[in-house]
């Protein structure tokens, strides 16, 4: 089971201003994820890595380092404006995923197959709400 309870503040061993960009990071992903996932997951290759990267990022077990670091990537994802706008059709998310796979590539072995199982389910029901 997931341990999705506390924030990327609950440990220590960030430095003051890692700390504070982790917060912010943090409250974009909170406000911003899933709205962007309900636009966009039916468009892009990446939306279930980029839900396991929500899970692995909000859940306890996954080291804070580790968890600050997906917060970014997908802070990134989520930013109206990006070195690539989101609008243009197919090129608009190259940007946002090769922001988001390089995270994963780095830090793959903290993405777990709990985290995919749970953004599996996640996907399959912003689906059966869409349809």
């Amino acid at each position: 089971m997931l341990d999705m309870t506390s924030t990327i503040l609950d440990n220590d061993g960030l430095s003051p201003d890692e700390r504070e960009k982790a917060a912010r990071d943090e409250e974009r992903v909170r406000r911003g994820f899933w709205a962007k996932i309900k636009a966009t997951a039916a468009r892009i290759p990446f939306a279930e890595d980029a839900v396991a990267s929500y899970f692995a990022a909000f859940d306890r077990n996954t080291p804070l380092r580790v968890r600050a670091t997906l917060m970014a990537a997908l802070a990134y994802f989520i930013l109206p404006l990006d070195v690539m706008p989101d609008i243009f059709p197919i090129i608009g998310f190259t940007d946002d995923a090769a922001v988001l796979m390089a995270a994963l590539k780095l830090l793959s072995g903290h993405v777990t197959p709990e985290h995919y199982t749970a953004a599996r389910d996640a996907l399959g029901r912003l689906k059966d709400e869409t349809a």
